[in-house]
């Protein structure tokens, strides 16, 4: 699933190619990809027509499109989605569920899905912060993230360290995989105790998850398949930069331990052996 990085590098490329364009028409062509929208398909389509779209946004791993009417539109890719700028001849992919067409007849959007996971839907009011996603906590890269409010608030809570970076309302954008790079960067496993962590060691971790997500949206996120792809349909590099994730038996490119999975939450963590020891009198970490 597109984490905080890939969804960043989609809003940088779509900003200087819609910004300022006005919506001539949007048609959808299946009814998940707008099953958010509650007022169905039509509605969305006829509410967006005649709309100029004033900037391209982000709050962890969702966009939205603030419009000179106040609302917005607002998206997220799920497991396979994406945002795709195409010349207005350009054969119509095989996933393709909606199309924005803009009054200049300049390149389209197109929102492709293959999973029908993603989907996007319209926040009346929304041009600010959506009130869908008002609940999700800033992220790391944010000007306004409050570093000394996300350590104090780490360290209150009674969890594992990684389901605290996975929780969206404590610090958004970071998922599996970024996660897992981070706590390697830190020596810390991902099953120590939030509220046994010392604030420099909190204060360190942020510092490594910051690192991280910054590296990652330079090399234009992590492709493991075709499913995530940047506006241009291009994919990311970050992938051979990864230190544990995905390199089951590998050795560590730190210690040469080499590096174990363990089941986490349905997914799977990476770490290493010896650089990340489990917490005393954990079972699985």
């Amino acid at each position: 699933m597109p984490e905080l990085p890939e969804v960043e590098t989609i809003r940088q490329g779509l900003a200087p190619w819609v910004t300022g364009r006005r919506i001539a028409s949007v048609e959808v062509r299946h009814p998940r990809a707008v099953r958010r929208h509650t007022a169905g398909g039509a509605h969305f389509a006829d509410v967006l027509a005649g709309r100029t779209v004033l900037d391209v946004r982000r709050r962890g791993k969702y966009l939205w499109l603030p419009l000179d009417s106040g609302d917005a539109v607002v998206g997220h890719l799920g497991m396979s989605g994406q945002l795709l700028l195409q010349p207005a001849d350009a054969p119509d992919e095989t996933h393709l569920r909606v199309r924005f067409r803009f009054a200049d007849d300049g390149p389209q959007l197109r929102f492709v899905d293959q999973r029908t996971f993603g989907g996007l839907a319209v926040s009346e009011g929304g041009a600010e912060l959506p009130s869908e996603i008002a609940h999700i906590a800033r992220d790391p890269m944010d000007p306004l993230f409050s570093d000394t409010a996300f350590v104090t608030s780490l360290r209150r809570r009674r969890t594992e360290v990684k389901r605290a970076l996975l929780d969206q309302t404590l610090i958004s954008g970071v998922g599996n995989i970024y996660a897992d790079e981070a706590l390697w960067r830190a020596r810390l496993h991902g099953g120590r105790p939030t509220d046994a962590l010392t604030r420099p060691a909190a204060e360190r971790l942020l510092g490594h998850v910051r690192d991280v997500l910054g590296e990652a949206i330079r090399s234009g996120g992590t492709s493991f398949d075709a499913l995530y792809v940047n506006v241009n349909g291009e994919s990311g590099y970050f992938e051979r930069s990864l230190n544990v994730y995905g390199r089951e038996g590998e050795p560590c490119r730190r210690c040469g331990a080499p590096i174990r999975r363990e089941p986490f939450m349905n997914r799977s963590s990476y770490s290493c052996p010896r650089c990340q020891p489990r917490p005393r009198g954990s079972l699985r970490g």
